[in-house]
């Protein structure tokens, strides 16, 4: 055999179920003792993570969970999205278990994960086909990915971006608004995909050709409405995917002397604290942060319990909140 023992493996040698192990492995009850003694056996027969193996077999948890977030401290601590999960993941946790928080996790990440200091991971804002959720899943690491990821077979959460975004678009059909522009979240994430994907289904064959890519920053927003500007000077709308990228396509549509919503109607994603306080206020796509932190927190923990019959992912609803920008 090359390389670590996958669980996978140790659930083959046990004759067991890969649940059946994460449960023996992190201590969870409701596992009958010929199931648990024979995983035992595997683990001391494979090698198998010996560090965490070794702590959660003798019965002992960290009483402590990560929450990883795959982007720059600095974004992290400016864009209110963050402030929402992580004030949702403390609220669940409501003090029974510490928190441990981090950004832009570097290369010795796993094997810190993995090695006992936490009983479980949150991961957020993943990017491209990030191996991580895979790799501690497999260390046998109880993990949930919020937003879902584009690799690997691991428990998320994750918002109707979708249906979200073809809730904002149909509504900025409905205003008679034809020259519709988008703009859209990274390439790299499922929620810049999926948003995409919503906007465009909402055309209803309107041409949806105004598309410009952006990160979620105001800066970004800032750059791609203009682009987009440049490229129709005609567009009388635009969706955009984050309530943080509208501020700043709402500063370039200002200072172009484009009226909003007369000239120009605009739709964001989120309802952040941004949206309200937005010139003019922000017409929005409603996903409930706190409830999203909390849902992540709550599957992780039942997770460690033990419960049974736990969905690998769970969708939360979004709706459109009507302000004055559209």
């Amino acid at each position: 055999m090359t390389g670590r023992p996958r669980i996978e493996e140790v659930a083959r040698v046990a004759g067991v179920s890969r649940s059946t192990v994460s449960r023996v492995i992190n201590g969870a009850p409701h596992v009958s003792a010929a199931a648990r003694d024979a995983v035992h056996r595997a683990i001391a027969r494979l090698g198998y993570s010996p560090n965490h193996a070794a702590r959660t077999l003798a019965g002992r948890r960290a009483n402590a969970i990560a929450l990883v977030v795959s982007e720059p401290g600095s974004r992290v601590l400016a864009d209110p999205f963050f402030a929402g999960v992580l004030r949702g993941v403390h609220a669940e946790l409501a003090g029974q278990t510490q928190l441990v928080l981090m950004m832009n996790p570097s290369d010795d990440l796993v094997a810190y994960l993995s090695g006992g200091h936490v009983d479980g991971a949150i991961v957020v804002s993943l990017h491209g086909e990030d191996p991580l959720p895979q790799l501690l899943h497999d260390k046998g690491l109880p993990i949930v990915v919020g937003g879902r990821p584009l690799a690997g077979a691991v428990p998320y959460v994750d918002s109707d971006n979708f249906n979200g975004a073809l809730e904002a678009t149909r509504h900025l059909v409905s205003l008679g608004r034809t020259r519709i522009a988008c703009v859209a979240g990274p390439r790299d994430m499922a929620v810049g995909r999926d948003r995409l994907s919503g906007w465009r289904r909402g055309m209803h064959g309107l041409p949806a050709d105004l598309v410009e890519h952006a990160d979620f920053t105001p800066q970004d927003g800032a750059k791609a409405m203009a682009a987009l500007l440049d490229r129709a000077p005609d567009l009388d709308a635009v969706f955009v995917a984050a309530d943080i990228m509208a501020l700043g396509a709402l500063k370039i549509l200002h200072e172009r002397g484009r009226r909003v919503p007369e000239d120009v109607a605009v739709v964001g994603f989120d309802d952040s604290v941004l949206a309200a306080t937005a010139v003019p206020p922000l017409t929005t796509v409603r996903q409930d942060v706190e409830r999203f932190g909390r849902t992540l927190t709550w599957r992780l923990l039942a997770e460690l319990n033990g419960a049974e019959g736990l969905p690998p992912s769970i969708l939360l609803p979004t709706e459109l909140v009507h302000r004055d920008s559209a």
